[in-house]
């Protein structure tokens, strides 16, 4: 197998960090699912009545919201870090 010049070498470590991203982002929503399913459902039905259903959105919302702030903030620090 030929060796990777350094451009395919960097464009090797953006896929695989991408990747990464993507694999950590699916792993956070499994998480917030899990823990606003913990929180709002008492009992599995066939059917989620309104109560369930404005708590799961409610809770998804603000753990977005949280995610966006704390990126945001942490973006902000880099950058002032960077200067």
């Amino acid at each position: 197998m030929a060796e990777l010049g350094e451009a395919d070498e960097a464009e090797l470590q953006r896929l695989v960090a991408s990747e990464q991203q993507k694999a950590q982002f699916t792993a956070q929503v499994h998480h917030f699912m899990e823990l606003c399913w913990d929180k709002c459902v008492e009992k599995p039905g066939n059917r989620l009545d309104s109560r369930t259903e404005n708590c799961l959105s409610s809770c998804v919302d603000r753990f977005i919201d949280t995610t966006l702030t704390i990126t945001s903030r942490f973006a902000q620090i880099v950058q002032k870090g960077g200067q």
